[in-house]
């Protein structure tokens, strides 16, 4: 019989950490962050990494498993995550997966194969150069004449992505979009999808009060810390949350810019991923309040065990 894997997905801020706790209290089970930066060490404020209080001691894996200045994949965590699976599967236990970084919980769900394609410095130099000629918009043409499928994923201001893509297309011969990711039609798991959805004015009165909270119980020194440690082109330096203050750190804007800018990354975040896990994945969807949290979370309980009881007869 298949695992079955309970996951938890939504947008920042909408509850997905009190749930999956929740979920594991009830069902016996250990959680999986699903989240990429709360891999990071020392990264913890700005992640909204879960608490010792939070955790209520449920088991909590994928978390502070990496250094800042170490890099990190969906493939990677793809591989742990699967592993996890079967382990506490095998322990009679309930794999909750809880986190809102849509790639990493649909390539782990979802047997997404990765490419391992290196890079051909040579030519990467060469569109490197094109590009500081031609400017992003010529390149970015180029892709949608080459691999249109590609180009539509990619803004066309993001000239690191549309550089690699183009290389890979002449390198190899192949499109990016048809060898990025392969998704199986079946999964190794059974999994049930719960997903968290809240009043989007709601959602961002939330988000806003976050990140004024997040700036309250010191980001600023944290980012600072990271900051000194020479960590600024590290790629978990990349994350919201970090890189908005890099600018004022550096004296290039002030205190309120910077906030300003996180919040607005943070609610454009959100509806991202709202737009990803609706677009990418079969989730059940909930609608929640601050208010009826507990109501709500009682429903899925019930329509969770309904699914174990049903896999349990098949």
């Amino acid at each position: 019989m298949k695992p079955i894997v309970a996951a938890v997905v939504g947008p920042t801020a909408v509850g997905k950490t009190k749930l999956g706790v929740q979920l594991a209290q009830k069902f016996n089970g250990e959680v999986i962050s699903g989240d990429s930066m709360q891999i990071y060490r020392t990264m913890d404020i700005g992640t909204a990494k879960v608490t010792e209080e939070e955790m209520q001691g449920v088991p909590h894996h994928m978390i502070d498993i990496k250094d800042p200045q170490q890099d990190f994949s969906a493939a990677e965590f793809q591989k742990r995550v699967q592993s996890l699976i079967y382990e506490i599967h095998e322990r009679g236990k309930l794999p909750v997966l809880v986190g809102g970084t849509g790639l990493y919980i649909q390539a782990t769900l979802f047997n997404f194969e990765f490419t391992e394609e290196k890079k051909d410095e040579t030519i990467m130099k060469r569109l490197e150069e094109e590009a500081a000629v031609h400017g992003p918009v010529y390149m970015y043409e180029r892709l949608e004449r080459l691999d249109p499928d590609q180009a539509a994923k990619v803004h066309p201001n993001n000239s690191r992505r549309v550089l690699r893509a183009l290389e890979i297309y002449e390198t190899t011969g192949k499109k990016m979009s048809e060898q990025k990711a392969a998704e199986s039609s079946d999964s190794s798991f059974t999994p049930f999808l719960i997903g968290l959805e809240m009043d989007r004015e709601r959602l961002y009165e939330r988000i806003n009060t976050r990140v004024d909270q997040m700036m309250e119980e010191g980001l600023l020194d944290e980012v600072h810390r990271l900051y000194q440690a020479g960590l600024k082109d590290a790629q978990s330096m990349k994350a919201i949350g970090y890189k908005e203050l890099i600018p004022y750190l550096e004296g290039d804007v002030d205190l309120q810019e910077a906030v300003d800018l996180l919040k607005r990354n943070s609610r454009r975040y959100a509806k991202r991923q709202y737009t990803y896990f609706k677009n990418k994945l079969d989730v059940h969807w909930y609608e929640v309040t601050p208010e009826n949290y507990e109501h709500k979370f009682q429903t899925i309980f019930a329509d969770l065990a309904g699914m174990i009881d049903k896999s349990g007869e098949s």
